[in-house]
């Protein structure tokens, strides 16, 4: 009997390891060996979209895409600012969460914080590497008076089995007016609970961008740390997401501050920990002085004594404004690189066969030849399988307008933004063919409307039926780096 007993306790021991190996999330089974960082640039025409770098030791960045935006916001206010990558517990899916402002469109600021969006921008992936088209969620609406949702960020929360998503949103309280963090929960990130309050400084003090870092075995003693920006670069503690909160520390004694102190004025502060390492890093946005995100070291986030500046990083060509930090599994990884970290040499231009000085080209989502393209970016495409049919066909993806590509509408060509209907994704495919006027060069038929190439005519891009000489050289392309 005894040692019937001790088989069943073995037994059960292995199950309980499996089944603990089954709930583990996907990130915990796999080393990470690389850093995501999404951010926005600034406020130029594209510089409020979605931006990626890439980092191998979590100081030293290099911008993906050819430093060009790989997500555009076409709903709301079609900008987005304060990114936040979110991975499911299992690793098997993922979300990206903005703020839904464009100052570039020519809002002030005064209006952005009391008349804005209640919206989040939100886009889906399983993969990492491809994004649903983006949507909205009203998070903020709920609220009475409202002015924004701004600096959303989210986290899983195993003690409610869902998402939290918190931001912050200017509104009375009180009778006072001021930014305060608010949260909802969702499972899918489509439908939320009603908003509650979750941080009010009191008094008359606003706050804005808190971003919270799960830590496990931390030296500070806490499950959860938070940053945010409230006049100081404030650090607490919490065993619990939605429960008490314990002040630990400020940046203060580093210069730093949200403006109540002077000093180095930062905001967007984005947590990091080191891979395979007890260290983190929590990246502060030098927004006053424009010299982007700064990291701050620390060792045991129980104390922001240690906290300590670093000077040996480097951000890449791109000025890195808020955002936020996913540490990679090497799968990530490398489904990250294929995707957008190949050089300018992937990113492929569309020369005329019998106007050689001329390239396809975009223009207000226009689509011609022209000489001597200004910015070169709207003369390059990445040529990926064809959206309708991916054997043998192909279409045109903008470089520095991702997410749209080359189509034809009423026969006419045009950039446009895929909406992931069948029409579109027909539109946007075609079969690549010897050239018509030269067997060298290449021709372009359309998918749906196989009589008809792509060609130029008065410098414009169409799909017309092709006979003459003067059609054939018309319709005839080189495919060149």
């Amino acid at each position: 009997m005894p040692r019937v007993l001790s088989r069943i306790s073995a037994f059960l021991a292995i199950f309980v390891l499996f089944v603990a190996g089954l709930a583990a999330p996907a990130s915990a089974l796999d080393p990470f060996t690389g850093y995501l960082m999404a951010h926005f640039i600034g406020e130029s025409s594209q510089g409020e979209q979605i931006y990626l770098a890439h980092s191998k030791d979590g100081r030293n960045w290099t911008d993906l895409n050819a430093g060009g935006p790989v997500l555009l916001s076409t709903v709301g206010t079609k900008g987005v600012r304060d990114p936040a990558i979110v991975r499911s517990p299992n690793g098997d899916k993922y979300w990206i969460i903005a703020t839904d402002l464009r100052i570039a469109s020519g809002t002030s600021w005064g209006d952005a914080s009391s008349k804005g969006s209640k919206n989040l921008v939100v886009w889906e992936s399983t993969d990492l590497v491809n994004w649903s088209v983006p949507r909205l969620i009203n998070v903020a609406g709920g609220i009475s008076g409202a002015g924004d949702a701004w600096a959303p960020e989210a986290i899983w929360n195993p003690a409610t089995n869902d998402y939290v998503i918190y931001w912050a949103t200017n509104s009375a309280l009180n009778g006072v007016t001021k930014h305060r963090i608010w949260y909802v929960r969702t499972s899918d990130f489509r439908t939320v609970t009603a908003p509650t309050l979750y941080i009010d400084r009191g008094s008359g003090q606003g706050i804005i961008d808190t971003q919270i870092v799960e830590v496990a075995n931390s030296l500070g003693g806490y499950r959860y740390y938070r940053a945010s920006a409230d006049g100081q670069i404030t650090v607490e503690g919490s065993n619990t997401i939605l429960g008490t909160w314990t002040k630990i520390g400020d940046l203060q004694h580093l210069g730093i501050s949200n403006g109540a102190t002077g000093g180095n004025v930062v905001e967007g502060p984005m947590w990091a920990q080191t891979n395979g390492a007890n260290e983190w890093h929590l990246w502060v946005d030098q927004y006053a002085t424009g010299r982007g995100y700064m990291p701050v070291r620390s060792t045991n986030l129980g104390s922001t004594a240690n906290f300590a500046t670093r000077s040996d990083y480097s951000l890449g060509t791109t000025k890195k404004r808020h955002g936020s930090i996913l540490n990679l599994t090497a799968a990530e990884e490398t489904r990250v690189l294929a995707k957008w970290g190949a050089s300018t040499t992937t990113l492929k231009r569309i020369q005329s066969y019998n106007n050689q000085t001329r390239y396809v080209r975009h223009s207000n989502f226009d689509v011609r030849i022209d000489a001597d393209v200004s910015p070169l970016r709207d003369s390059q495409f990445r040529i990926v399988p064809g959206l309708a049919n991916s054997s043998g066909y192909v279409s045109f993806e903008s470089v520095n307008y991702p997410g749209y590509y080359l189509r034809h509408y009423s026969y006419d060509g045009q950039l446009a933004a895929n909406d992931g209907t069948a029409t579109f994704a027909a539109d946007a495919t075609f079969k690549q063919v010897a050239g018509l006027a030269d067997s060298t060069w290449s021709s372009f038929q359309s998918y749906n409307y196989p009589t008809r190439y792509l060609r130029h005519y008065n410098y414009l891009l169409r799909i017309d039926p092709i006979s003459t000489t003067t059609e054939k050289a018309d319709a005839t392309f080189r495919i060149t780096g």
